[in-house]
């Protein structure tokens, strides 16, 4: 029994942008080089086509809380293109009081006057793909900018006046220890940013790194090595005020990523360009992954999703299940059974009852949540709830 509401509201709007500088050779992304000055401007004029198709199907039914561009590398674009979009989003939809809007970019993407257009545009949150602030690792990664060039970008993002950065950093490397590792952690925290986004390197099929890894070439951390490496990154975050909210994310308080929050806690979403995904009203869908696909659907006047499901009580219900079970404080039994009128112990069964048993999973005034000892195997936990 899943209780339906007639307006949505808490949405959050991604915009992708499936174009960088360089393909790394551990991204499985939906994106591809781009060699041009600037991004096709085509493709931005696609997505306002896209968007306007939108509003005549859902405009009014939904109020937005966040808008995330990501890619890929958005400010391969110039600061007043994706400004132009930003703007069209944001007197096309409905929007809550304090929208969080959050562009997604790379050291070697980021200038003084786009960042300041963005700025204008109402952009209130950065997020800087760093990776290593080692040049050595960002080399072997296939990264275009050093540590110093990181550096600079945060910088000036500070300059022109963002006050709440995100950085991502990726440990797991090929070749990385903890001590390299502590390194770039060091230097992160140095920058004082506001969030940070701390991954671990997965080899992904179908990447350069995989082809590596397949012929022997690829030296990976082992996985007791791994498990170090994150926690030391706990303790060097916690000790230095941040609060870890997520897997991989940790936050000063009061600034966690909304956007992502509203993935965790299965909101609604919509996506916007090639390969993006929207999950509205118990439906979704997915956008043609090729760019040029893409823009020859909105050219013709075809939707720009070419898969579609209606997701069924049961398989949302299992999928809040999940995403919650990333977040630290869990997922509240009692909103679980006023959204789905099920309880995960009658659900799952003696699955859940086996996790519980082994101290991977605990329920806790009324929230189910991973235990410490289970978040560096998060993923294999998770795995059995699927």
């Amino acid at each position: 029994m899943c209780r339906a509401s007639s307006v949505i509201t808490g949405a959050g709007l991604y915009i992708h942008i499936p174009f960088c500088r360089t393909k790394c050779g551990y991204c499985a992304f939906n994106s591809s080089a781009w060699s041009g000055a600037e991004g096709p401007l085509g493709y931005l004029d696609a997505v306002v086509v896209e968007l306007e198709r939108v509003v005549d199907s859902w405009g009014g039914d939904v109020e937005f809380a966040t808008l995330f561009i990501g890619g890929g590398t958005p400010t391969i674009y110039g600061g007043d293109s994706l400004a132009a979009v930003i703007g069209q989003a944001l007197r096309r939809l409905h929007w809550c009081d304090d929208p969080e809007i959050t562009v997604e970019t790379n050291p070697n993407t980021v200038t003084r006057s786009n960042l300041t257009a963005l700025r204008g545009a109402g952009v209130n949150r950065l997020s800087i793909g760093v990776q290593s602030f080692v040049d050595h690792e960002l080399a072997s990664i296939g990264r275009s900018h050093s540590s110093a060039g990181a550096v600079a970008a945060l910088t000036l993002a500070r300059e022109v006046g963002f006050s709440n950065l995100n950085l991502d950093l990726i440990y797991g490397l090929p070749g990385q220890d903890q001590a390299v590792w502590r390194d770039s952690l060091i230097t992160a925290l140095d920058l004082e940013p506001e969030h940070l986004a701390l991954y671990e390197l997965s080899v992904e099929p179908g990447t350069p790194f995989a082809e590596r890894a397949a012929r022997g070439e690829l030296l990976l951390p082992e996985d007791d090595t791994l498990a170090d490496m994150e926690a030391l990154a706990q303790e060097e975050l916690e000790g230095h005020g941040y609060q870890r909210y997520e897997i991989s994310n940790f936050a000063r308080p009061g600034l966690t990523c909304r956007h992502n929050l509203n993935y965790w806690h299965n909101g609604s979403y919509l996506g916007l360009g090639a390969g993006a995904v929207s999950c509205l009203d118990g439906l979704r869908l997915k956008n043609v992954d090729d760019p040029d696909g893409y823009q020859a659907r909105i050219a013709a006047g075809l939707p720009a999703f070419h898969e579609g499901e209606a997701l069924s009580c049961e398989a949302s219900f299992r999928e809040s299940v999940i995403m919650g079970l990333r977040l630290l404080e869990g997922v509240s039994l009692a909103s679980l059974w006023a959204r789905y009128g099920l309880t995960p112990l009658a659900y799952y069964g003696a699955t859940l009852e086996r996790l519980l048993e082994r101290g991977l999973v605990e329920i806790v005034n009324g929230q189910m949540r991973l235990t410490k000892k289970a978040l560096p195997v998060a993923h294999q936990v998770l795995s059995y709830l699927v």
